[in-house]
């Protein structure tokens, strides 16, 4: 009884701001993480922990939920129902109800939107990628300020008319990597699965 009134005030207090460390500890985990990117597709609806399970047994295993064997199934499932439902819930991520065997977001992570950046060995992170882009603009520039050729074949509004389309190209291609690639419960299958 006590650990549920625990569980209570810990997502009463989670409801109106996610902390940090909470929330740098739930993301931590891969199965949690596709936790949330399933309850997120299903618009925050109540599914049952098998359903639930299923479906991150299948992203873990890639495979389709159809093709998965009764033990990857019950492995998931024991996985979720002892340790990281109830740990989400005391966090205040899910609300778990252990008797009707049911879990859903509560309304501060169905309000919230999470970003998995992960990049395997041939990506170039977006820091690094403007820096790049600063420093050719700025070699451009230099040139074209002390009249260096071949820098002074085009016209300085040529150049303009270059970086500023350039710098809208990559400022969408960013929009569309963060928002649609990496958000959890954006696409079909989390962006780890992706990779694999």
């Amino acid at each position: 009884m006590q650990r549920a009134e625990q569980r209570n005030e810990a997502s009463t207090a989670v409801d109106d701001e996610l902390s940090q460390d909470e929330l740098l500890t739930i993301l931590s985990n891969q199965r949690r993480r596709f936790a949330i990117h399933c309850l997120k597709q299903r618009d925050h609806a109540e599914l049952t922990v098998s359903e639930l399970a299923e479906q991150v047994a299948g992203w873990e295993n890639n495979k389709k939920v159809d093709q998965l064997t009764q033990k990857e199934r019950k492995r998931v499932r024991s996985a979720l129902r002892q340790f990281h439902l109830p740990k989400m819930a005391d966090c205040g991520f899910v609300e778990y109800d252990t008797a009707r065997g049911t879990v859903s977001l509560t309304e501060a992570t169905a309000n919230a939107n999470f970003y998995v950046d992960s990049l395997t060995g041939r990506d170039i992170p977006w820091g690094m990628y403007y820096m790049g882009f600063s420093a050719v603009s700025g070699i451009c520039l230099a040139g074209l300020w002390i009249d260096l050729y071949p820098l002074t074949m085009l016209s300085p509004r040529l150049y303009a008319v270059f970086f500023l389309t350039a710098l809208a190209v990559s400022s969408v291609g960013h929009f569309y990597d963060n928002y649609y690639r990496m958000r959890l419960g954006a696409r079909d299958r989390p962006p780890e699965v992706d990779e694999k």
